[in-house]
């Protein structure tokens, strides 16, 4: 079985904390902003926390694991017969 891939573009957006939460920056922060208030912007500059109806599918996206009923397969794991 190939090594799986994490999706570039969610981890690219997500980072998974020390406690394994997974963190992400606000939305609506590029452009448009002179009607957006001052306070507005300042909360938009901090990180936040994903909610939990989220946390495993970012999870699995940003660090994929193989399937547990599936033993991993490749040359570390093969045995060599010894002579």
């Amino acid at each position: 079985m190939p090594k799986l891939k994490s999706h570039r573009g969610a981890a690219k957006r997500f980072k998974l904390t020390g406690s394994n939460k997974v963190k992400r920056n606000h939305s609506l922060k590029n452009h448009i902003l002179t009607k957006k208030t001052a306070k507005r912007k300042r909360r938009l500059r901090k990180s936040t926390l994903v909610s939990d109806s989220m946390k495993a599918d970012i999870r699995r996206m940003i660090a994929p694991r193989p399937r547990a009923d599936r033993p991993a397969s490749g040359p570390s794991l093969r045995r060599v017969p010894e002579p």
